[in-house]
């Protein structure tokens, strides 16, 4: 059933069994209580649409879609204001965009704005809110940028910094290093820092933001490891101690560092562990991690790793015999000094996990399969952290992009 050979059956096997409880026509699980209720999915498409799904039970189903632009790349959710907002990544043309939509409690998104920004934007991240408005920062592959809006309870947009970086010569992997490229906005856990991996300058920028303006200072970046790719990233708060872990996306790698506050401003980061995505295991040929989030229990992270085809499943298509590859959701457990145990691979339901989301009690996991153009829903366990069976699945037109949750 594998298409590669380069995990042991002990870590393989339960994930298999977890996908396919009982063979046949039923495979795909009948549902739990928890997924009882009616909860909706937004999901970002290469098609140039925003999609909204709504999942109850087993069944997902599309109730609605509108226009983003043609390469809509990402989606921030703020569910205080009910504001949607979707990059575009501007492949085919000068420029990217960003767009906002108002939400209504059955998904229907209502676009609100639209503005023309630096190309490829492909992550932002919302902090700081306050007196009705809060900062949106951006981060811009093509563009070799990071851009900073002001957006305001109603989904207004207005751009107040655009800064740009360059790189002397190309970097150790001159195809994908050619230029700095930007690849994600996240907050630090004190909420005053906005952190930016920078795939092509092998950097995670660091930077501090004014509250009234949101415009960003720059503060002494982390220098990663020469041509390794930083991509994405997420942090973990642990009895006083703050730890961050990387996802080099070219290295496929995800480095395990502990973080301490200088107090002139900024971060320090002193390095503890590095370990591929596959937990120590020879790594497939071509394979590309790409989305880390940490389990909303603080005991666990996942990461989705493309184009290593760890699996094959049955055909999403019940009149079509062959089996399909599927690339893989790895899990690590979270130790108490910050370091990672590796607990094997799951199946992600498909071609390049390019992003997925966890739910808010870290049950279920939605996952964009980019080159499968499908939507998966995967159960987990909380209390194991074993990344399970599917329980709902959609095809959609496109590259999938982002998948965001909305429980109500």
């Amino acid at each position: 059933m594998l298409v590669a050979g380069f995990l042991s059956s002990a870590l393989i096997l339960p994930a298999i069994a977890a996908v396919f409880p009982s063979g046949g026509p039923g495979y795909w699980g009948k549902g739990h209580g928890h997924m009882g209720g009616k909860t909706n999915l937004y999901v970002s498409s290469y098609v140039g649409t925003v999609t909204t799904l709504s999942l109850s039970g087993t069944n997902l189903d599309i109730t609605s879609s509108v226009p983003c632009a043609q390469n809509a790349s990402w989606l921030t959710f703020d569910s205080q204001d009910r504001i949607l907002y979707c990059l575009d990544e501007g492949l085919v043309v000068p420029n990217g965009t960003v767009h906002s939509y108002s939400v209504a409690k059955d998904g229907k998104l209502t676009p609100i704005e639209e503005k023309t920004t630096i190309s490829g934007p492909v992550n932002g991240v919302l902090y700081d809110k306050h007196d009705g408005k809060q900062g949106y920062a951006l981060a811009h592959y093509t563009g070799s940028a990071v851009s900073v809006w002001s957006v305001d309870e109603k989904g207004s947009l207005d751009n107040v910094q655009d800064i740009f970086f360059t790189l002397p010569h190309p970097g150790p992997n001159p195809s994908r290093q050619d230029a700095p490229h930007e690849h994600e906005a996240i907050l630090d856990p004190t909420k005053k820092y906005i952190l930016v991996p920078d795939l092509g300058a092998d950097l995670v920028r660091v930077f501090c933001y004014d509250p009234e303006t949101f415009k960003l200072t720059a503060h002494e970046p982390l220098h990663a490891k020469a041509g390794s790719g930083p991509r994405h990233a997420a942090f973990w708060v642990n009895k006083g101690k703050t730890y961050m872990y990387l996802v080099a996306e070219l290295g496929v790698t995800v480095t395990a560092y502990e973080v301490t506050y200088v107090k002139e401003g900024g971060l320090s980061f002193k390095e503890i562990e590095v370990s591929n995505t596959f937990g120590g295991a020879p790594i497939p040929d071509g394979a590309a991690p790409a989305e880390i989030q940490v389990s909303p229990d603080q005991r666990f992270i996942v990461i989705s790793n493309r184009n290593d085809s760890s699996f094959f499943l049955p055909n999403f298509d019940p009149k079509n015999k062959t089996a399909e590859p599927s690339d893989s959701l790895a899990t690590f457990a979270l130790k108490e000094d910050g370091t990672l145990d590796f607990h094997g691979l799951a199946p992600a339901g498909g071609s390049f996990p390019r992003q997925f989301s966890l739910n808010g009690d870290g049950s279920l996991v939605g996952v964009g399969l980019q080159f499968s153009s499908r939507v998966v829903v995967i159960e987990r366990d909380i209390k194991t952290g074993v990344i399970g069976k599917i329980v709902a699945h959609v095809p959609l037109p496109g590259q999938i992009t982002c998948v965001v949750w909305d429980e109500q």
